[in-house]
C-alpha cells in the first residue's frame, strides 16, 4: 500500500453522472461520482444490483458517454487528457491504454470467430500493418501468459469452459498492453473454485505488467481479497470510499455495515448476524428526498429525511452520512466470528 500511495494518480474521476431518458422520464443511473486511481492499485466498486456500478465503469472507459463530469487520464506519454471531451479520432489511441473485461465470458466473445481471431482483433484494428506472423506470435505469448493452451487457438468459444473463456477475454484486454483494465463482474459468472483461479491470475498479471484495475463486483469477499481501496455505491451515488482494510474493519456508512454483515462465510459453525434492510431499493426515476438510504436505514433521523449528505472525510475515508462521526458500526472480522 505504501508503494502505491507514492505513485502518480493516473486516472481522476470527477463528478461523473449518467442520466438515461425514455418517454420523458429521466433516470439518474450515476450521480456526481468522484475518486482517484493511482498506478498499480486496484479500486473495488461494490453495491447491490442496480446501484450504477456497471454504468460507472462503462462511462469511465467511454463505452457509453457520461452526461456530466470529467475523466482525466494520464497517458503513457505523460499527457493529461479529459477523454470524455475527445472525438472518436482523438479517443482511438487512448482506448489502447484502457481496456475492459466483461461479466459474461461467453456473450462477450464472438461465437463465429476462433480464439486466435478474438484475441488478435484489437491488434488488427489498431496495427493493421503488423505482419501476420508477428501478430500470431504476440497472440501466442499473451495466451500462454493467461494460462491458455496455445494448441487450442483455432477452436471456437463454445469449445471452452467458463473459466477458459474468461481467460480469452483477459488475453484480449491485455493484447494492446494497457495501463488500466476495468473488470466488470469479471468472476461473478464463474463457480467458486474457478473464481479463485481467475482472481489469482489477475493479481499475478498486475504485478508482472504493472496493471491498474477498477474491479466492479457485488461480492465483497472477492473485493476484499483483490482491492487496495473500495467504493460503495447506493442508487447511483458513492456513499463511502476508502482503504479496504479500514472500510472492512470499521465502516462509517450504515449501508456499508449492512453489506458487510451479509458477506458469506464458508464455515457451517459460524453464526451469521446479518442486518436485514427494510423495504426495496427506491425508484431511481423518483428517488426519495434527503439521503437516498434513509427509508431503509435503522439510524435515520429527521435530518436524514430532509437533507442530502455530502461526501466528507471521516477517519481517513470519504463518507456521505450525517451521523458518520457518532455511529460505531460493525465491521467484518472472520476471526471474531469463530
Amino acid at each position: 500500500m505504501s508503494e502505491i500511495r507514492e505513485k502518480d494518480v493516473i486516472l481522476q474521476v470527477r463528478g461523473v453522472s449518467k442520466v438515461f431518458s425514455s418517454k420523458g422520464v429521466n433516470v439518474r443511473a450515476v450521480t456526481n461520482v468522484s475518486f482517484d486511481v493511482r498506478k498499480g492499485e486496484t479500486i473495488g466498486i461494490v453495491g447491490e444490483s442496480g446501484c450504477g456500478k456497471t454504468t460507472l465503469g462503462r462511462c469511465i472507459v467511454r463505452a457509453i458517454d457520461a452526461s456530466e463530469g470529467e475523466v482525466i487520464y494520464k497517458t503513457l506519454a505523460g499527457e493529461e487528457v479529459n477523454f470524455l471531451t475527445l472525438d472518436k479520432k482523438q479517443m482511438k489511441p487512448i482506448r489502447k491504454e484502457i481496456q475492459m473485461i466483461f461479466q459474461d465470458p461467453y456473450s462477450s466473445l464472438d461465437p463465429r470467430m476462433t480464439v486466435l481471431d478474438i484475441i488478435g482483433e484489437p491488434i488488427r484494428a489498431n496495427y493493421p500493418k503488423m505482419p501476420k506472423k508477428e501478430r500470431e506470435q504476440l497472440i501466442k505469448e499473451i495466451a500462454a501468459k493467461v494460462g491458455l493452451n496455445t494448441t487450442y487457438l483455432m477452436r471456437y468459444p463454445h469449445a471452452f469452459s467458463g473459466g477458459q473463456r474468461q481467460r480469452i477475454g483477459i488475453a484480449r484486454a491485455l493484447i494492446l498492453n494497457p495501463q488500466i483494465i476495468v473488470c466488470d463482474e469479471a468472476v461473478s459468472a464463474l463457480d467458486v473454485s474457478i473464481q479463485a483461479q481467475i482472481i489469482n491470475l489477475l493479481r499475478d498479471l498486475q504485478k508482472e505488467l504493472e496493471l491498474t484495475y477498477i474491479f466492479i463486483s457485488h461480492d465483497l469477499s472477492v473485493v476484499e481479497h483483490i482491492s487496495d481501496k473500495v467504493g460503495v455505491m447506493y442508487l447511483g451515488r458513492m456513499v463511502e470510499f476508502g482503504e479496504t482494510e479500514k472500510l472492512f474493519a470499521s465502516p462509517k456508512h450504515p449501508y456499508t455495515e449492512a453489506l458487510l454483515s451479509a458477506v458469506p462465510v464458508a464455515d457451517p459453525d459460524v453464526k451469521m448476524d446479518r442486518i436485514p434492510l427494510q423495504g426495496e431499493i427506491p425508484n431511481p426515476a423518483n428517488p426519495p428526498s434527503g439521503c437516498y438510504f434513509h427509508e431503509r436505514c435503522r439510524y435515520c433521523t429527521e435530518r436524514c429525511v430532509t437533507e442530502a449528505p455530502e461526501l466528507h472525510e471521516v477517519d481517513g475515508r470519504m463518507v456521505a452520512c450525517h451521523r458518520a462521526e457518532e455511529l460505531s458500526l460493525r465491521g467484518f472480522n472472520y476471526d471474531e466470528m469463530q
